[in-house]
């Protein structure tokens, strides 16, 4: 008789019982389980999830919207924006200053992700096209909405990522 078999013929060792099937099986299903829990958790706990309030109306806005970036695109009318600390900057420009012309400017800080630090702040016209304004901006990624009127017509619409520093 060899050395690594037992008396009734088969080989010592290991055997894979049902037990250690039901264990393989409840481990396996187990991580994909927590893991899908945790992702769950963080996309509900991270992202608001709302991209329109009401999805009707703004499909309804669509054309009327893409007709007014048109417009603007073809006047040529630029804005920058600016923070620095809590001044915040914003300068028209247009190939023909008249286009640039605007009574009021209105911003609308928003997080890309979350809404608890929105705000919305009208500029001060200090003329030539420039707009400026005080609120503690806290630093990060925003996504800033810029509308400027002439009346109650809009000259320029757009919205851009900005990156405010903290430092001081």
């Amino acid at each position: 008789m060899s050395m690594n078999q037992s008396e009734t013929g088969k080989a010592d060792g290991f055997v894979f019982t049902g037990r250690h099937m039901a264990l393989v099986m409840v481990l396996f299903f187990g991580t994909i389980i927590s893991v899908n829990l945790t992702m769950a958790y963080f996309a509900r706990s991270s992202w608001s999830g709302l991209v329109a309030e009401n999805t009707y109306v703004a499909s309804q806005e669509f054309n009327a919207k893409a007709a007014l970036s048109r417009k603007i695109e073809a006047s040529g009318v630029k804005g920058a924006i600016t923070v620095a600390g809590s001044d915040i900057r914003y300068q028209l420009t247009a190939p023909k200053p008249e286009a640039a012309l605007a009574d009021r400017v209105l911003l609308t800080f928003r997080r890309p992700v979350g809404d608890h630090q929105d705000f919305e702040i009208a500029l001060a016209n200090s003329g030539n096209g420039l707009f400026t304004g005080s609120h503690a901006v806290l630093p990060g990624q925003w996504i800033v909405e810029a509308e400027a009127f002439r009346g109650n017509d809009i000259v320029m619409h757009e919205a851009v990522r900005v990156m405010v520093d903290g430092v001081k």
